[in-house]
């Protein structure tokens, strides 16, 4: 009971505190660059998309929180004959600190939680197969935002995996993400 009643107050509380504060929500979407880190296996990068929505708490006239809510693909291409794909749904919370009023360099940690994992073969003779990526991802991302307009937005940032996506050897996530964006 103790914890339900905790649970409650906390969530009332924070939403208070969103209330409080001056909020945008929007939509963005982009491009992935990934690749896998680790090993010694010849990889190439993956070209695919993220999409999702965000919401820019701003604490100060220079900073701000904005957690976001995406679906992004990431993976890699390995010796041109197999191509891996893991998509998460991703959910970054960037601290943003503006320089100027159009520009912003942002950091933060990223949560993943896997949606699918594949491995398409080039050979059309081999199926495709789950590459038992692990459920979870955990990474630190760091970019710049800038303000095209007070609606429109882009947005540069890198992910480096923290935790493994596939053990034995140590492999992790490498994203590299440009963005588009329009707040509400």
């Amino acid at each position: 009971m103790k914890k339900f009643l905790f649970t409650i107050v906390a969530i009332f509380g924070f939403s208070t505190l969103l209330i409080a504060q001056d909020v945008d929500f929007g939509v963005k979407a982009g491009l992935n660059i990934s690749n896998f880190t680790g090993g010694d296996a010849d990889r190439n990068s993956l070209t695919s998309f993220h999409v999702g929505a965000i919401a820019e708490v701003k604490l100060s006239d220079k900073f701000s929180l904005q957690p976001e809510l995406l679906y992004s693909r990431q993976g890699s291409e390995a010796n041109d004959a197999v191509k891996v794909k893991v998509d998460y749904l991703a959910i970054p919370l960037m601290a943003k600190y503006y320089l100027s009023e159009k520009f912003s360099l942002e950091f933060g940690p990223q949560m993943s939680f896997l949606i699918d994992d594949k491995a398409e073969f080039n050979d059309s003779s081999i199926p495709d197969a789950e590459t038992d990526a692990a459920s979870f991802d955990f990474g630190l991302n760091a970019g710049v935002g800038f303000n095209i307009t007070d609606n429109l937005f882009a947005q540069a940032r890198y992910n480096y995996g923290i935790t493994t996506v596939v053990e034995n050897p140590d492999i992790k996530n490498s994203v590299f993400q440009l963005s588009l964006g329009y707040k509400f």
